[in-house]
């Protein structure tokens, strides 16, 4: 179990049932405490679009653009993102957006995302993808990896053609929820470009009815896509790009035999995007039997992002919560992300936070999709400060690992795994708070 410190600002909105447990609210002003606010409207309609696999029409603009106007004017930009920004995203060779050629109409949904200049990984992936060319990418996730394959995929879609020509294979329905929200909001202007999510937990008559009308992009998990595909649902014959995201996980035991045989239903010419963070021997292999003398981008000394700084603490199972709850009323915590290994413990660890008073939502593979929707999308949006969950994610912010002793040598795995160090606490913190040695079964501190 780890908890993530986040720097996004917080805004604590009322929760209720399907993983938004109500609880008694902590003051503003203090530790874990928050306010409430309004979800924005943009927010609802995009999750209406992509729920079940819709885009929405591309919204009108405001006017004509004509040669020789100032078209930057009519942007309608969001607030400048004022969050600190490590090297991972600053250390670019100062290119520009406009410098790749890209269709205007492309270019004024980037600026509007907020997107003002290519990070590294975009820098180095788009005009390779643009040259038609395959790559192999080691990027960390929140390094602007998305836009690095995204914005070349809709650069490259015909709209005389009313076919299905990208793919973009995620391993979880939540990242195929985000990236297919960040494809529709960039190809907003481009007049007519259809992009569908299909996920395994949604509605299959849903998917199979919108295929049946023109898609251009479908984002989409390995099982669902591979069986709408073996429907003769998802037609895949002209197909032209190809994005494996998170390869190292679509390529894992799991999924590297739907990803094998989906690729035999694709044509021979086809271009292939993979991004992942660590390289086994899995991505090698799939590599050497499927990509054409690809372009390799490694821009990684090591997987954590330099934003997150690690430590761990050795305590008792009983302990974690007390230990949890130090660190809510110590630190100033804008918000947090809790990890479990199980369904179960997520829930009973939830349970347990929204009973110390503070906020907390939570998800797991058992809830139902819209459910889990739901709570993905109003955390992202500052309404909780807490969020428990299965699996690992974060961008910026503290990490603490609470393992037990006989986790130590998955903790070495996991450093290894990482190609990072993992420190301890530091030793300016009571051990007594959170250190088992310093107890005994009853709670008692043991004499040394």
């Amino acid at each position: 179990m780890s908890t993530t410190r986040t720097e996004n600002p917080v805004i604590l909105g009322l929760s209720n049932q399907n993983g938004q447990l109500r609880s008694s609210v902590k003051p503003a002003g203090a530790p874990g405490g928050g306010g409430g606010g309004p979800q924005p409207p943009q927010l609802n309609q995009m999750i209406k679009g992509t729920i079940n696999g819709n885009s929405q029409p591309a919204p009108p603009t405001n006017a004509v653009i004509k040669p020789g106007d100032d078209w930057k004017k009519n942007l309608k930009l969001p607030p400048k993102d004022m969050r600190i920004k490590t090297s991972d995203v600053t250390a670019t060779k100062g290119n520009e957006f406009e410098d790749y050629c890209l269709k205007r109409e492309l270019l004024m949904g980037i600026f509007e995302m907020g997107w003002e200049k290519p990070s590294p990984i975009q820098e180095e992936s788009i005009p390779i993808a643009l040259s038609g060319r395959d790559i192999l990418a080691r990027a960390k996730n929140g390094t602007g990896k998305s836009g690095a394959y995204l914005i070349p995929l809709l650069e490259r879609i015909d709209l005389k053609k009313d076919c299905l020509q990208a793919l973009v294979i995620v391993p979880t329905r939540e990242l195929a929820l985000q990236v297919s929200q960040i494809c529709i909001q960039v190809s907003k202007h481009m007049g007519g470009v259809k992009v569908m999510a299909t996920t395994g937990g949604t509605n299959l008559r849903d998917d199979i009815m919108r295929l049946d009308e023109t898609v251009h992009v479908v984002i989409a998990t390995p099982g669902r896509i591979l069986d709408l595909i073996k429907k003769g649902v998802a037609k895949v014959n002209q197909v032209q790009m190809i994005v494996l995201d998170e390869a190292d996980k679509l390529l894992s035991q799991d999924f590297v035999v739907m990803m094998e045989e989906m690729l035999g239903f694709l044509p021979k010419q086809r271009q292939i995007l993979l991004y992942s963070a660590t390289f086994p021997l899995s991505v090698q292999k799939f590599m050497n039997a499927h990509l054409q003398k690809p372009y390799e981008i490694n821009l990684m000394e090591e997987l954590t992002l330099k934003g997150v700084t690690q430590y761990y603490a050795y305590v008792t199972e009983r302990q974690k919560v007390h230990c949890l709850n130090t660190l809510f009323s110590r630190l100033q915590i804008n918000q947090s992300i809790i990890f479990c290994n199980s369904s179960q413990r997520v829930e009973l660890l939830a349970k347990k936070i929204s009973q110390l008073g503070y906020s907390c939502f939570y998800i797991h593979a058992k809830m139902r999709q819209e459910h889990r929707n739901r709570v993905f999308h109003d955390f992202r949006n500052g309404l909780c400060r807490n969020l428990v969950c299965t699996g690992r994610f974060g961008h910026l912010g503290l990490a603490i690992n609470l393992i037990t002793y006989d986790d130590r040598f998955n903790l070495k795995a996991i450093e290894e795994q990482l190609g990072t160090e993992i420190k301890p606490i530091p030793g300016i913190i009571d051990k007594s708070l959170y250190v088992a040695e310093y107890h005994s079964e009853t709670g008692e501190e043991v004499k040394q």
